[in-house]
């Protein structure tokens, strides 16, 4: 997949939207992800592109809303960040008060 000239002015279009309604896109957490067939290969779509003089970064691995998704050839979202998440807390209450 390439990013065209028609997607920039998709994205342009969609954050003059934004700016109608007084939101801005918060472009340092903002980032792109390849998913599919061909997300392992390299391309010129893989440089970073610009939007509005803010750079846009090709990441391997993104967080939304607490869900980190990577990227591959189909959707994944890998849960060992939230079990960590869980179980580090969890540890430390059992490690206090034991199992009893």
């Amino acid at each position: 997949m390439m990013i065209t000239k028609s997607d920039i002015r998709s994205l342009h279009a969609r954050e003059t939207k934004l700016n109608d309604i007084d939101m801005d896109i918060n472009f340092k957490k903002s980032s792109c992800i390849r998913i599919g067939l061909r997300n392992d290969a390299t391309c010129a779509s893989n440089v970073s592109f610009t939007l509005n003089d803010h750079v846009i970064h090709w990441m391997t691995e993104v967080r939304y809303l607490g869900i980190y998704v990577v990227s591959s050839r189909v959707f994944k979202c890998p849960l060992h960040y939230t079990k960590c998440g869980f179980y580090r807390p969890a540890n430390a209450i059992f490690g206090k008060v034991g199992r009893v």
